[in-house]
């Protein structure tokens, strides 16, 4: 019996097994992957291989400008770990006319696909979000995506990326760290317990830390990322669906007002409907009144008590996710459960192929 079998088995996932696996692409209706037509339900969600030793690694930039300078501490953590690493032409021949992205549309999004149809490569890590994503999203292949499954893993704009290969593709991505991320002992043994071969890992992340707004148990497909993306993609084929999920947030250097305007806007564009859970990230100043003429703002924590509180959900706020330091690696479309008392995330899917 293979891992996801036992796991199933153990009682600690809830869906069939039959969800687990791939159907061929030649099952699919065609242009599925790639139409936004809202098919979601016809798709069979797949995972990609775990990395090993071995294992190669493309770091590439889909968004904005990075050097290959600012990647070298994840070249050297990576070849401590066995792994090759190659680096693409986005990285190693920058071109400052491109200005906040690092190279032109086409060329960004023929390396994505280049990286994704080579068959030596098992990861596709960005090199660092930024922005420009949205920019090349129509012009990515999505049956491609599904058809050469690796891990693709990146924060922040490239939250875009993500969701849209798991909504268009059916593919399980994985937010956390990018290239220019640092690789400290948190943040890089939390990525080898997800996406690194372990076959007696125990699947929960649990962190103190985090603070209870609203108590309670929620079991859903994990989704979310970065704020501004996930409200910048409404109404396009690349939105992230957010039915009966458990949905994480995190955003930076954002003023409350700017928070409530988000939510508010995801709140009236029915994407809260239907969310089990929420968890948010680290945010800085929680219970700070920024101004905001002519008086101070609210604070985040009452925009969360307004907004959010109300819908009746369990809630938490403080997890290490996104734009700091120390992060999980949190995989988009796996099936969780969030436990707000023990303030812990437990995968019921093993969050790569067995």
């Amino acid at each position: 019996m293979n891992r996801r079998n036992f796991l199933l088995a153990s009682g600690m996932g809830v869906i069939s097994a039959k969800s687990l696996t791939s159907n061929t692409f030649k099952d699919q209706q065609d242009g599925l992957f790639y139409s936004g037509e809202s098919n979601k339900s016809k798709l069979t969600k797949i995972f990609p291989k775990p990395l090993r030793e071995g294992s190669k690694i493309a770091i590439t930039a889909p968004a904005s400008p990075i050097s290959e300078w600012q990647v070298r501490g994840a070249v050297r953590t990576f070849k401590k770990l066995g792994c090759e690493t190659v680096i693409g032409d986005t990285i190693k021949n920058p071109k400052g006319e491109y200005r906040y992205f690092s190279e032109s549309e086409d060329k960004r999004a023929k390396e994505l696909m280049d990286f994704v149809e080579d068959p030596s490569i098992d990861c596709i890590l960005c090199g660092r979000g930024g922005y420009g994503v949205m920019r090349i999203l129509n012009k990515l292949d999505f049956e491609k995506f599904r058809k050469n499954p690796k891990i693709i893993i990146g924060f922040s704009d490239i939250t875009a990326l993500l969701t849209s290969v798991y909504n268009l593709a059916g593919l399980v991505t994985y937010h956390g760290p990018v290239a220019s991320s640092t690789f400290n002992n948190f943040t890089l043994e939390n990525f080898k317990k997800v996406l690194f071969f372990n076959q007696d890992q125990n699947f929960t992340f649990d962190y103190p830390r985090a603070d209870i707004i609203q108590s309670g148990v929620a079991t859903g497909n994990l989704t979310g990322g970065n704020l501004k993306m996930i409200v910048s993609t409404l109404g396009t084929p690349y939105e992230t669906d957010t039915e009966d999920s458990i949905l994480f947030l995190e955003d930076v250097d954002e003023h409350p007002y700017k928070i409530d305007r988000m939510l508010t806007q995801l709140k009236l564009a029915g994407k809260l409907d239907s969310v089990k859970g929420f968890i948010f990230g680290i945010f800085k100043g929680l219970n700070v009144r920024k101004p905001f003429y002519p008086n101070n703002s609210f604070t985040l924590r009452e925009v969360i008590d307004q907004v959010i509180v109300p819908l009746g959900k369990p809630v938490v706020i403080g997890m290490p996710i996104g734009h700091i330091k120390e992060k999980f690696t949190m995989p988009i479309g796996v099936r969780a459960r969030l436990d707000t008392e023990t303030k812990s995330i437990q995968f019921l899917e093993l969050p790569v192929l067995a």
